[in-house]
């Protein structure tokens, strides 16, 4: 049996593992890439025991290894913004990409350390759930946060997509990892794992009898328009116009209650609009009655902090002053620069990329019917929909109950890649954590319908110039994550930490 296990150390590599983090990358983009997650993450924990080395270093290095491998296939579609459409050196983008996907792979590791500091530990599956919990909560947090790629978002197409409501993406990443882990220890004491890992699968059916959002009002009729423009069109005046006169044309031969264009439809600062163009499509909305929203880049008059731009979504409704959302939760590198690095800017050559943060607490998008009480929608500009838990604060504190999302967003930064897809995977997690539908219209795709389970209802191919026209459910009520946030979880997961730290002491 020694010489059993001598040899399946041997077979264990950095490189296999690499391989091991790639796959599990690539499994995010399969229909069901959430049950297959569960036997690779149990495949890692099986190299991370059986690495040839005991040394702390060694193990830190191999769980490194698998991350490398989950986010250098998971987010090589930074190149292409960085090199096809800022101009970027190859080699400075490949490193751009590398150090990003480095980064990443140290939060990886640490989430793995239990396997190495509690072997003994009979609860270890749970440690290293709740150890994961925390530092992917860490992972969102530092540096305004990175948590994209995580292991919740799979679980939309997976066994656990039914706690999201009650304790949120996190709660799914901690089933995920303790289902794995059981999964892995089955050969050994199948009995006990065999029974939790069954009470765990049989315990999502139960929990998703229970809805906390119900429908509400008639249906609104939605029009969402997917332009299809190069993102290379922006630094070309020429370009930047026939989108706008796109856009201002698709809107004003809508005949919907609610009009939705993409992130920057309207690319030219708010001043610098052809005159008349927003008056005329206020007029078109107080003719029509229809409700407009899209995306311009919002100009600020005398800023304290001297940046002028915002990232804006503005929206248009009959006989009403017009709203507008600054995003507030923006790119670093793409939208905020990071102090220090103005020349990493400076070699991507995109212009406007230092923005104006927009407040926590904007109000929600009114969307007035005729006949019908109005609608409250929670708009969200792109990135901002990775952010699970700043959502649910703004719907926590909102005067208004919201009825449905809306996301505008431009993906033609990043080509033919899986980055719309994983989107839409996080925007559908987004849903089932809120128990609300939400609109997606992009530019290049994925434009999307999602009802308030997190299924797609309707959407556009991908690289079409086209319009979703189509008819959505709003709902009203709260899950109980809109209520508590990320605490539950959190503060199980800690306590779990601690009592396995102290009992890790005693002997």
């Amino acid at each position: 049996m020694d010489w059993l296990q001598l040899k399946i150390r041997k077979c264990i590599s950095l490189p296999a593992l690499f391989a091991l983090g790639a796959i599990l990358a690539l499994v995010a983009e399969l229909p069901f890439g959430g049950w297959i997650q569960l036997p690779l993450l149990s495949l890692a924990w099986w190299g991370l025991e059986n690495i040839k080395s005991n040394s702390i270093k060694q193990y830190y290095l191999a769980g490194i290894s698998i991350g490398l491998g989950y986010f250098i296939i998971g987010l090589w579609w930074i190149y292409i913004s960085l090199h096809d459409v800022g101009g970027m050196n190859i080699l400075l983008s490949c490193a751009a990409v590398f150090l990003l996907a480095a980064y990443n792979a140290l939060f990886f590791s640490t989430a793995t350390l239990p396997i190495y500091f509690f072997k003994k530990n009979f609860f270890l599956g749970l440690v290293l759930a709740a150890n994961w919990v925390v530092i992917e909560w860490f992972r969102g947090w530092l540096f305004t946060g990175f948590p994209w790629l995580g292991l919740a978002e799979l679980q939309v197409n997976g066994p656990f997509s039914a706690i999201a409501p009650y304790f949120g993406g996190l709660a799914c990443t901690f089933f995920a990892v303790w289902s794995s882990w059981l999964l892995y220890r089955f050969i050994k004491q199948p009995k006990a794992n065999g029974i939790a890992l069954t009470c765990i699968l049989l315990l999502m059916p139960i929990l998703s009898v229970w809805h906390f959002t119900k429908p509400q009002g008639e249906p609104l009729s939605i029009e969402l328009i997917q332009g299809n423009f190069a993102q290379s069109l922006i630094f070309n005046p020429n370009g930047i116009y026939k989108q706008m006169q796109f856009y201002e044309h698709a809107m004003k031969s809508s005949h919907a209650e609610l009009v939705v264009s993409p992130e920057t439809a309207f690319s030219w600062p708010e001043s610098n609009l052809p005159t008349g163009l927003l008056g005329s499509l206020q007029d078109f909305s107080n003719t029509t009655q229809s409700n407009l929203l899209f995306g311009i880049i919002g100009k600020h008059i005398n800023p304290p902090d001297g940046r002028e731009f915002s990232n804006r979504a503005l929206g248009l409704s009959a006989n009403a002053p017009p709203y507008q959302y600054d995003k507030s939760h923006l790119v670093p590198f793409g939208e905020f620069i990071p102090p220090g690095f103005h020349w990493f800017v400076k070699a991507f050559g995109v212009p406007l990329s230092d923005f104006a943060r927009g407040s926590q607490d904007q109000s929600l998008f009114t969307i007035n019917r005729l006949g019908h009480d109005p609608l409250y929608a929670a708009i969200t500009i792109c990135y901002e929909d990775v952010f699970g838990s700043e959502l649910a604060d703004r719907l926590r504190r909102s005067e208004k109950s919201a009825n449905l999302m809306i996301n505008i967003t431009n993906l033609a930064w990043f080509g033919a890649s899986q980055a719309p897809t994983q989107q839409l995977r996080l925007s559908q997690l987004r849903s089932l954590e809120t128990g609300l539908p939400a609109l997606r219209a992009t530019n290049t795709g994925i434009t999307a319908v999602l009802g308030a389970d997190g299924k797609v209802l309707a959407q556009l191919p991908e690289f079409a110039q086209e319009t979703l026209r189509t008819k959505i459910q709003a709902y009203s009520g709260r899950t109980p994550y809109v209520i508590w946030g990320n605490a539950p979880i959190l503060l199980f997961s800690c306590l779990l930490l601690i009592a396995a730290y102290m009992r890790q002491k005693q002997f």
